[in-house]
């Protein structure tokens, strides 16, 4: 069985993005709502779930990721509005 990985945007209550990848998303999202994902989520709580991205493996994820990483926030929220336009 092969096992689905994420790739995903958070709007944070300080009205800044966060960007990370799992293979559960619920339960990252979770995890970051009670502040034990990242010590960023665990300073700036998320919102909500932007945007999410289902990738074929953890390589991918892991390169997606990177690649909205180094996009600007005008180019992120682009793509959450139009997740189509993120080439996979």
């Amino acid at each position: 069985m092969s096992q689905s990985w994420w790739v995903y945007i958070l709007l944070c209550e300080n009205d800044h993005y966060y960007t990370g990848y799992t293979n559960d998303l619920d339960k990252r999202y979770k995890a970051h709502l009670n502040g034990t994902a990242s010590k960023y989520t665990r300073s700036f709580k998320p919102v909500r779930i932007a945007q999410s991205w289902k990738v074929a493996d953890k390589s991918s994820a892991m390169r997606v990721e990177y690649s909205i990483k180094q996009l600007s926030r005008s180019e992120k929220e682009k793509i959450i509005v139009a997740p189509m336009l993120l080439v996979l």
